[in-house]
């Protein structure tokens, strides 16, 4: 049995899906799911992320946080910690940049926050003689001081949507036909979480809620506020969103999100107001990833890097620094926002 037919006939039986439902379905089948059966990272993969385009992105993430942990007067002992940390590049270069930090890495409780069992195994190979700890939820974070980054973690969570019809909502579901998978529509019906969007939105306009998003962001922001630290949110995405923004990636190509599930990874832009509202803490102004790398010093570390490069490992290294901040590739698509203490300052590179 393949995913698509255990989801047709879980339809034939219990009626059409909520889109999160699908999602879960999608991603996270024990047995057929995506990120049970598949290593998605990498050229060899489905799609490459920000920390395997380049170095110098963990590098400045990671020189970001140590001068926020400087900054807030280099707290003794602290977690450094990672959301959704895919095979581990992103700390790995992270720590190496802050080795010349004087007692940062020595303070840091680094800590992954994984369950897949898969991925923690590489992890723990890309990060050899470091001391590492693995956490399933924010929640078993301790109660210090918090600097963390989450670099495309809240597109994957799953979400619902709501296309408006008058003072009403329909909900967006998966149903099957002759057991092929197809979109439709549930009945009309209020929706009580959805009655401010009733002033920004016209008839047929699609909003996308996560309700898994607004759990971590409040307990990140919880332990920011009452601790201190820092965090960085790195993803696609805006502030207060309209539109169907769910899609479907396979082999570095775009797909119906229908047609392949389990064999592509489901994502969808991620509403920065929605994290913003949910953590308890300040909240930096949402940056486009190219402008807050520019402010980290991304083009000098390019131009030093490049002094010892020859052509075609020159090249490679040219295109990578434009995709992580030319406007028509990741630069603008990208967006950053930070988490901090009240009273506080934002991470280098924000705004408040």
């Amino acid at each position: 049995m393949s995913l698509q037919q255990h989801i047709v006939a879980r339809i034939r039986a219990e009626g059409p899906l909520r889109i999160d439902d699908y999602m879960t379905s999608c991603l996270l089948h024990p047995r057929f799911g995506y990120y049970t059966t598949h290593d998605p990272f990498g050229a060899d993969g489905d799609f490459i992320t920000a920390p395997e385009i380049s170095q110098m992105f963990g590098e400045l993430i990671g020189l970001c946080l140590a001068q926020s942990w400087l900054s807030h007067g280099a707290p003794s002992q602290f977690t450094l910690a990672e959301l959704g940390p895919g095979r581990g590049t992103l700390m790995a270069d992270a720590l190496r940049a802050c080795r010349g930090v004087p007692g940062f890495v020595d303070a840091a409780n680094i800590t992954l926050i994984e369950a897949s069992p898969r991925l923690q195994a590489r992890q723990r190979q890309t990060l050899q003689g470091y001391d590492i700890r693995w956490a399933d939820t924010p929640d078993d974070l301790p109660e210090q001081p918090l600097y963390l980054v989450a670099n495309e973690f809240f597109d994957a969570l799953p979400i619902r949507q709501f296309i408006r019809d008058g003072d009403k909502w329909r909900e967006r579901q998966v149903g099957q036909e002759d057991g092929t998978l197809v979109f439709g529509l549930g009945p009309d019906q209020p929706q009580p979480a959805l009655k401010p969007r009733l002033t920004d939105t016209r008839q047929g306009d699609m909003i996308e809620t996560c309700a898994a998003a607004t759990p971590v962001a409040d307990t990140i922001g919880a332990r920011i506020e009452q601790h201190g630290g820092a965090a960085l949110i790195i993803d696609y995405g805006d502030w207060h969103m309209t539109g169907d923004t769910l899609q479907a990636v396979r082999a570095h190509e775009k797909v119906s999100p229908l047609t392949t599930p389990g064999d592509a990874d489901l994502t969808a832009h991620v509403d920065f107001e929605t994290l913003a509202q949910a953590a308890a803490c300040a909240h930096s102004q949402v940056t486009a990833q190219g402008v807050f790398l520019e402010r980290l010093g991304i083009t000098q570390r390019a131009q030093a890097l490049a002094r010892t490069m020859e052509k075609p490992a020159l090249d490679a290294h040219v295109a990578a620094h434009r995709r992580l901040t030319h406007p028509s590739e990741m630069g603008n698509l990208f967006k950053v926002m930070g988490l901090y203490q009240t009273g506080s300052t934002p991470p280098p590179g924000l705004d408040p």
